[in-house]
């Protein structure tokens, strides 16, 4: 769907620069120290733990931010990176961020073409690809975040024992990614459902505003958590 023009973007960008990393090559194998001076809470409500051991996760395509504010807010230990890099879309995710009050969120307002020219080896704990672009035709299939390509980069950025998960409402390439992930070395499917809101509880579920929309006329959710070794 296209996104509307929004009136004096950049302007209304750079009153939430503080969010924002705009060198993310620069930031290679450091990322933590955006969160260091950050006040995030233990789990327990103690002090805070020492940037260098939160967990750092990154959602790579935010959309709107529902979803990335919505973990912040229920994991204010953990440190996130929303990644979006359409920039009116990643305006409303900073909007979405701020009205959620969280602390432990932060942002890429650009696409990664290669995770391992901005993430260091290990660095990451977790990856969220959420509803990503299907690119449908044949010809386009390494376009697609969870193509082998683009699992192989991951599997160099994050640690071992980290997690990559995975939803979709497209079954046709829910195929796809699962034949992908068979071919990964270092990886293993942990779980695996085609109707995520059958198998979970969808209260218990922090959601996108794609799956909302796709969940309320009874369309599937197809989900898989992936472990890197």
């Amino acid at each position: 769907m296209r996104q509307r023009k929004i009136k004096n973007l950049e302007e209304k960008l750079e009153a939430y620069a503080g969010l924002v990393e705009n060198d993310p090559v620069s930031r290679k194998g450091r990322w933590r120290e955006l969160f260091q001076e950050t006040e995030i809470p233990g789990k327990t409500g103690k002090p805070g733990i020492p940037g260098e051991r939160r967990v750092f996760c990154a959602e790579i395509g935010c959309g709107k931010g529902q979803f990335i504010a919505g973990m912040g807010k229920a994991h204010p230990e953990v440190c996130y990176l929303a990644v979006e890099g359409h920039r009116s879309v990643a305006y409303h995710a900073l909007q979405k961020a701020e009205r959620a009050g969280v602390t432990n969120v932060r942002f890429m307002l650009s696409y990664i073409d290669d995770a391992t020219l901005v993430f260091g080896p290990g660095e990451l704990d977790g990856i969220y690809l959420n509803f990503s672009d299907p690119w449908p035709k044949s010809r386009h299939e390494k376009r697609r975040l969870t193509s082998g390509n683009y699992l192989s980069e991951y599997a160099g950025v994050l640690r071992s024992g980290g997690f990559i998960e995975f939803r979709t409402d497209n079954d046709g390439l829910f195929d796809f990614s699962l034949e992908q992930i068979g071919l990964q070395p270092k990886m293993e499917i942990e779980e695996m459902t085609r109707d995520l809101h059958r198998d979970r509880d969808p209260e218990t579920l922090i959601t996108t505003e794609y799956e909302d929309k796709f969940a309320a006329i009874g369309k599937n959710i197809n989900f898989v958590r992936i472990r890197v070794r």
